[in-house]
């Protein structure tokens, strides 16, 4: 969980003022805890995972449409009757509804998202003009005009604006290396047995698609072949999943006129004047991949450049499209490549879109429908008090000088937090939607607002108040170069945090996900960020070794687990996860001993509070996955598996240890030496 009408600024008078309930209250609330969630057959040191979880994971086996199915899912999916019960309210008001009104656009978006006859009708017509577009493409101007104007068309580079790393209050334009079907470089280049499957099954995928817009067998054969070799051309220049996490490698800026000098063979000019924008100042965050991209678009003939261009429009189009096109898109990426049985319901699909692409329009009104504020005041106090246990902690650290500890402390003493929804919304009145529209073309208007909305931010400064997450997203997120911490709405929820349930439950899982989104801004790449959100070394020399050789431990120890026959955790594409994991623990429950230390609580539903604390931490991870998913997972997420979540962290813990009563006899024993130790 990394990188909306309430925030504050932190201050010393927060973090002492609020408190926990009081005693009497606090006996009153349940334990949180569900038994049947638990399986108390297995023995807590030698599978915490199944000891925690293992009810619940007999109670949820993975339903067809999933590849994953833990908590965070089961309470997102019940999130999407939430608004699908929003986006059927509003459908049925909308000849009452004014024309431009952001419920008259959802309401129609959403029509026609599931207009199934409509869209089975139209077949592939809604993207005809757009692959005439492509066909009209005679040279490397046309192909910058191109990607300028269909923004939501994945080709060679993208672009987006956001905090200048070295200038966090200014906004900066930033190229990120993409125009891989399949997403991450490893699906390309690994040469296993499991992942050569997946590439062959790829290429027929691509086949497949491009005969169902009417090329003939032959020549989409050899269309599927001259993507690929586009493709894995581009995917030897990009990036691995770990040079991704370097904030200085991926930190090249230029001046506009630096960037015609450095990336003379691309024609910038045609590109930024059909996006309508103006670049004085450029960073190219990952060069090998766009000036390979550059090479491509110079070196490879015309048609073939505009084969790749079609079948990425077709890939970008095909969940919009009939029934045919999205189910063969199902078959590659959500079959081969997931392991998931059955595609999606239609309506959750377009949920799924309407709301991801009116995300705060949808927001406002889940707020004012299921978000109480009685929930906010309680996390205020949760924040505040993890805050100071997080600033006590570092005064405690034996292996970090006073220099850097005043650092430390001036960082957490101007965290910005957020809770619930965004004081102020965006507003949507330049997108017009109408139901006479076409699913496809809707999609690319609001694609065009989007890109728009945040190009507009270019010449304007950083927005502290700006939200990265819509309230309705069940996930948190720290965002370094504001220095701020963020928790939706619609994470507010069991088995995250429970209105009814004492300080013990909620410290353990609510409580440790605020501690993880802190720890981000002290993990290998936070760390990096002051307090005004600036890449800058605020260590001094011997802490920054100290703290690398820490981290190292946790490295190292995740490069052991393995996750499936033959194949590890990557610990160094991981690292800052599992720091925060480690940092979430070890905080909220140094934050949940202050809160409960004058009237400590008692054993309930058999299990001490303590004991209660992570066992709660552990059922936020409940959950069952497919094979596929676990390499595919493996390859392209930060976070570790869920079951690493548990089962790796807390042998780390020492809290854990004694909560428990663990030995050396256990599986999950570690030895003291051997335990991470950082915050």
């Amino acid at each position: 969980m990394k990188k909306l009408n309430f925030f504050i600024m932190l201050s010393a008078i927060l973090l002492t003022a609020c408190g926990s309930n009081s005693n009497n209250e606090e006996q009153k609330l349940s334990a949180g805890i569900r038994m049947e969630n638990m399986d108390t057959t297995a023995i807590p040191g030698n599978d915490f995972y199944q000891y925690a979880c293992g009810g619940w994971m007999k109670l949820n086996p993975i339903p067809a449409e999933y590849s994953r199915y833990g908590s965070f899912d089961k309470l997102a999916e019940d999130n999407q009757k939430r608004l699908q019960a929003i986006f059927d309210e509003v459908v049925s008001k909308r000849k009452e509804l004014g024309y431009g009104s952001d419920a008259q656009k959802i309401a129609d978006f959403y029509m026609v998202a599931m207009d199934s006859v409509r869209l089975n009708n139209e077949g592939f017509s809604p993207i005809v003009e757009d692959l005439k577009k492509v066909d009209n493409i005679n040279n490397a101007s046309n192909i910058a005009a191109f990607m300028g104007e269909m923004s939501n068309v994945d080709i060679f580079f993208g672009m987006y604006v956001d905090a200048d790393i070295k200038n966090a209050k200014k906004n900066l334009l930033q190229t990120y290396q993409s125009g891989i079907g399949m997403g991450q470089r490893d699906y390309y280049l690994d040469t296993t047995e499991t992942i050569t499957n997946i590439r062959n099954e790829y290429v027929k995928h691509i086949q497949k698609m491009f005969e169902m817009v009417g090329i003939d067998t032959e020549e989409a054969a050899k269309n599927a072949e001259v993507v690929m070799n586009i493709e894995t051309r581009l995917a030897k220049s990009h990036f691995s999943q770990v040079e991704l996490r370097d904030p200085e490698g991926n930190y090249n800026k230029y001046t506009y006129e630096e960037l015609l000098k450095e990336y003379p063979d691309f024609d910038w000019n045609t590109l930024f004047s059909t996006m309508n924008v103006k670049v004085k100042e450029i960073s190219i965050s990952q060069p090998s991949a766009v000036k390979e991209a550059i090479a491509i678009i110079n070196d490879t003939p015309i048609d073939q450049i505009k084969t790749y261009i079609k079948w990425h429009l077709i890939n970008s189009a095909s969940s919009y499209l009939s029934d045919e096109f999205s189910a063969q898109n199902f078959a590659f990426f959500g079959k081969i490549m997931s392991g998931s049985e059955e595609q999606s319901p239609r309506w959750k699909r377009a949920v799924n879109v309407v709301n991801g692409s009116l995300g705060m329009a949808v927001g406002k009104i889940y707020c004012d429908k299921y978000f109480h504020e009685d929930a906010k005041i309680r996390m205020e106090k949760l924040v505040a008090n993890l805050l100071k246990a997080y600033s006590e902690r570092i005064n405690n650290l034996d292996w970090m000088s006073e220099e850097t500890k005043a650092k430390a402390q001036e960082k957490i003493g101007t965290f910005y937090v957020k809770v619930g929804y965004p004081n102020k919304w965006i507003d949507y009145s330049p997108l017009e939607i109408r139901k006479e529209d076409s699913y496809w073309s809707i999609v690319k208007k609001a694609s065009k607002f989007e890109v728009n909305f945040m190009m507009d931010k270019l010449n304007r400064p950083v927005d502290k108040d700006e939200w990265y997450m819509t309230p309705q997203t069940v996930n948190a997120y720290y965002n370094p170069t504001t220095n701020e911490i963020c928790f939706p709405a619609g994470i507010l929820q069991y088995p995250f945090f429970d209105m009814e349930a004492d300080d013990a439950f909620n410290y353990g899982a609510i409580g440790v996900v605020i501690a993880h989104e802190v720890t981000h801004g002290f993990d290998d790449q936070g760390s990096q960020f002051d307090k005004d959100g600036n890449l800058i070394n605020w260590w001094t020399d011997a802490d920054k070794e100290n703290f690398k050789q820490r981290t190292k431990v946790m490295e190292e120890y995740f490069n052991g687990i393995e996750v499936a026959p033959g194949l590890f955790a990557n610990g160094a594409f991981t690292l800052g996860e599992n720091i925060a994991d480690h940092g979430g623990l070890q905080v909220s429950f140094h934050a949940f001993k202050n809160a409960t230390k004058e009237n400590p609580l008692e054993v309930k539903e058999g299990f001490t509070p303590e004991q209660r604390f992570f066992i709660s931490y552990a059922n936020v991870w409940a959950g069952n996955i497919r094979d596929e998913e676990v390499v595919r997972r493996t390859k392209v997420d930060p976070h570790s598996l869920g079951k690493w979540r548990v089962n790796g962290a807390l042998p780390h813990i020492s809290a854990w240890y004694e909560a428990f009563n663990i030995t050396p006899d256990n599986a999950l024993y570690l030895a003291p030496e051997k335990r991470v130790s950082i915050w």
